[in-house]
């Protein structure tokens, strides 16, 4: 989704937020009853869900990346399965350049059903939390450590798709970011059973970067959260770019970050996500940084995982 998050998102007792309050309830309103009317599917091939309820930016598709690592690892024949989008080719391209195969579809289900023809062990859905009409083996529910649940409201008064009451139909929650006491208080309050886990972003090729003066682009679900990833690693960013996520770079704008960095002595630096959306532009001076995603207490992650599905 193409949007800038506006500030009120993350702030409580906003009187913007109250404002909006009532078209927020009509929204949940419709998805509840579109939900208790779909029809709900079982498939024999089973199913890792790993979404969000807050919208955008929460670390979705690395989890994907590094599950599929994990399960490969056990032996298993796996895939990760997206709901085709044509603005989403970024993320395409970024997990089958980690040799997973990949099946996107503008239908869940049908993908989920050439998975089964295909005698996958099993598969992991890239989003589709709130797709009800599918019935998942394991989910699991992604946020950050920068945004959490915002202001805590749904859409518009908030950033999130639905309530965190929601997470008591997840079993395991993973945050990108420094353990929160506060905000697992409240995960608790809603379900004693889920399990909690931590994760950071290590990054590989931070040498290529290091002393150097640094333009630093994004456009991704929260740009910020990849500029602190920069700074947290001394890198030295002298100036901050930020786009909306899954945004289109005409071939103007690249240039003229190209031109800026050149005038100014700096070096390009981006995400990978925003690598595999440009790159067919052939832009040499444009370098991403590439990490990988290190999540605390992983051997009982990967049980529970496992536990889970067979």
């Amino acid at each position: 989704m193409k949007i800038f998050k506006p500030q009120f998102w993350h702030k409580k007792n906003s009187l913007i937020s109250f404002l909006f309050l009532p078209i927020s309830i009509f929204f949940q309103f419709l998805i509840f009853l579109n939900n208790f009317f779909k029809k709900k599917v079982k498939f024999s091939i089973p199913i890792i869900c790993v979404g969000n309820i807050y919208i955008g930016g929460t670390g979705k598709t690395p989890l994907c990346i590094e599950m599929a690592r994990i399960l490969k690892e056990s032996n298993k024949k796996i895939a990760i399965i997206k709901k085709l989008y044509k603005n989403h080719e970024d993320e395409f391209n970024l997990i089958e350049s980690k040799n997973i195969k990949l099946y996107k579809n503008s239908s869940r289900f049908n993908a989920l059903k050439k998975a089964q023809l295909d005698k996958l062990d099993c598969v992991i859905l890239d989003d589709g939390f709130q797709d009800v009409s599918i019935i998942k083996d394991l989910n699991i529910v992604c946020f950050n450590e920068e945004q959490l649940a915002g202001n805590e409201m749904t859409l518009p008064s908030g950033p999130l798709r639905e309530g965190l009451s929601s997470l008591k139909n997840c079993q395991i929650i993973v945050i990108n970011g420094k353990v929160n006491e506060t905000f697992e208080k409240k995960i608790r309050e809603i379900s004693n059973d889920i399990s909690i886990y931590y994760s950071e972003y290590l990054p590989i090729n931070l040498n290529q970067f290091m002393n150097q003066n640094l333009l630093a682009f994004a456009g991704i679900g929260n740009p910020n959260n990849f500029f602190n990833l920069l700074e947290k690693n001394n890198l030295k960013i002298k100036k901050k770019i930020s786009f909306p996520d899954h945004y289109n770079y005409s071939l103007k704008e690249l240039n003229d970050l190209v031109d800026y960095s050149v005038t100014h002595n700096l070096k390009i630096i981006t995400t990978e996500k925003d690598y595999f959306r440009l790159n067919h532009r052939k832009i040499p001076n444009i370098q991403y940084l590439s990490v990988k995603l290190d999540i605390k207490n992983r051997d009982k992650f990967e049980k529970e995982v496992i536990k889970c599905l067979f």
